[in-house]
This record gives structure tokens, C-alpha cells and sequence, in this order.
């Protein structure tokens, strides 16, 4: 997948030379950004995105003063309609619900690295489970606020919403997320390493060590959307998490191939078979021991890492 973020460019003028295309093309990345973060499905982004591209093609250049500010106030909108709908759709859901996962490769667009660690942690599976709790109008003011840095006074013409109910909403999401997320930070080698040992312990059924890196509270959140095995609701303590994974190894016949791969700013593992993605895991850690484990295992989640890995 090309591109879940980046800072936020600057308009530029438009001169003869600037086509309809390049003018959208300088905005995507951002645009994507925006719209998986208020979705959390890669698909439904790329949607998102492609209709603004059709609105942006029809709108008469005369009534765009700024490119970006028309964009991203089509991208939200459209994205926060999409969201009332799919929300509805999620209250039938079979299981536990998580974000799809996608690549996440910052390069040179974010070579700082407190941006960068802003960057993953807008996107991580914890905080993506997080805004889920949000309104949709919630969810849009946090995802240009925290993730991107818009103004308040953008963000409100975007949305069509007075700047000071605009910042009500944003300290009511900021609350909402500081409640919800986890608050601990941990140094990416050891969350490498930890996923590592947490693999291998769960591929050979190795029940010790694997409470020996669980923590007492642990839990497990499988999502399989019905169409494939995964538990239909979170497993809870160290002791059932690793029990299940152990019974889970002992009974599978099949010969996964492994890749590591960074998916949503952090360390996971896409387990392949027959040549396609077939479960995605990756796991929360805090003071050195595994605090969550996500398990998605939704095909319809995972056919973009077919092409992305």
C-alpha cells in the first residue's frame, strides 16, 4: 500500500502549467491518511479518495481558492458518511471488530522522530480500536487535529462547524482516547524482539514460556468477521490466552510461511499459506511483557498484503 501518511503540504499557487491531476496527486497520501484513519479499512479509503477525485474533476476551478482546504473538507465529509453507514453495519458483526492492517513505510516523509512516533501511534491497532467509541464528527476533529496538525479554524470550515464547538469536540475525543489507549511507550527492538520470542513460543505450543511473556492481565482479540477461526470474544488472562494458542498449535496441520513486516507503526507478523496472507498478529507490550495480542484473520481484511508484502 502507497502511502497512510506524511505531514501536511502547503497549497501552492496554481499556475498554467498545474494540471487536475497533479494538484490531487500532491495531496493523495494525506488524503488516504485521513480517510483510512477515519475508517479503518484500506478499501473504503481508496473509495473515499476516488469519489473526492471525481468531485474534484467536476467543481469549477473558479470557486477553488485552496486545493488542499477543498480536498481534505470532501475526503472528511465524505468519510464521516461512510462511517455513519459503516457503523451500522458493525453493530451485526460476527466477533470482535478490528482495523484492516496496511503497511506502514514513513521513508523521508516524516524524518523526524518524535513526528514519526506521533505518525504510528495515530495509526496503531490500539488507538485505530479506540476512536471506534468516537461520533464520527469526534472521530474527524482527533484524526486532523492529532494526526495531521489542521487548525481549529480549518477544521471547523471543513466540517461547517464553529471553531469553538470544534475544540469542544476535539477536547471530548482527546479525553475519550487518553482514557481508552494504552499509556506506556515501548522501544521498537524490544517490541521486535518480544513479538519474536511471543511467535515462536505460540507456533511450538510452548505453554511456559509463553506465560513467562504474558502478562497476568493479558487478553486476545481475534477478528474473523465469521468467515474464518478466531475466538467470537475476547479472551481474557495470561493463563486462557496461552492455553488457547497451545490448543491452537497442537491441532493445525497446516505449514505457515512467516514474514515480519511493519503493519500500523509496529512490529507484526503476516503468517502466509499457500502463498497468501492467511492471519495477521501482532501484540501490545508494556514493562517488557505482552499486555494484548491481536489476531485478525478476516480474508477481506488481508487481500491488500497480498500485494503490499
Amino acid at each position: 500500500m502507497v502511502g497512510w501518511d506524511g505531514p501536511v503540504p502547503t497549497d501552492t499557487p496554481t499556475t498554467s502549467t498545474d494540471t487536475l491531476t497533479d494538484l490531487f496527486e500532491e495531496h493523495r497520501r494525506m488524503l488516504l491518511g485521513v480517510a483510512y484513519r477515519m475508517l479503518g479499512r484500506a478499501a473504503d479509503a481508496e473509495d473515499v479518495v476516488q469519489e473526492a477525485w471525481l468531485r474534484w474533476t467536476a467543481e469549477d476551478r473558479a470557486a477553488v481558492r485552496e486545493p488542499r482546504a477543498f480536498l481534505v473538507r470532501i475526503t472528511t465529509r465524505l468519510a464521516i458518511d461512510r462511517l455513519r453507514q459503516a457503523q451500522a453495519r458493525r453493530e451485526s458483526y460476527v466477533g470482535p471488530w478490528l482495523p484492516e492492517p496496511v503497511v506502514t513505510d514513513f521513508g523521508s516523509t516524516a524524518p523526524d522522530t518524535v513526528e514519526r512516533a506521533l505518525l504510528a501511534d495515530s495509526v496503531s491497532l490500539a488507538v485505530l480500536v479506540v476512536l471506534e467509541s468516537l461520533s464520527p464528527l469526534e472521530r474527524a476533529v482527533f484524526v486532523l487535529r492529532e494526526a495531521f496538525g489542521f487548525p481549529f479554524a480549518e477544521i471547523a470550515t471543513a466540517l461547517d462547524r464553529s471553531e469553538a464547538a470544534v475544540r469542544q469536540l476535539a477536547g471530548r475525543a482527546r479525553r475519550h482516547v487518553d482514557e481508552g489507549k494504552p499509556r506506556y511507550d515501548v522501544d521498537p527492538t524490544e517490541r521486535r524482539d518480544l513479538t519474536e520470542r511471543f511467535l515462536a513460543a505460540a507456533a511450538g505450543g510452548d505453554l511456559a514460556e509463553l506465560l513467562s511473556l504474558l502478562a497476568p492481565d493479558a487478553r486476545l482479540v481475534g477478528d474473523s468477521g465469521g468467515k474464518s477461526k478466531a475466538p467470537l470474544r475476547i479472551i481474557d488472562t495470561a493463563d486462557k490466552v496461552g492455553r488457547f494458542l497451545c490448543g491452537v498449535a497442537k491441532g493445525s496441520e497446516s505449514v505457515y510461511e512467516y514474514r515480519f513486516a511493519e503493519l500500523n507503526g509496529g512490529p507484526a507478523v503476516v503468517a502466509f499459506l499457500d502463498g497468501r496472507p492467511d492471519s495477521v498478529f501482532q501484540v501490545e507490550v508494556r514493562d517488557g511483557r505482552v499486555q494484548c495480542v491481536y489476531i485478525i484473520r478476516n480474508p477481506d481484511k488481508l487481500q491488500s498484503l497480498a500485494t503490499d508484502l
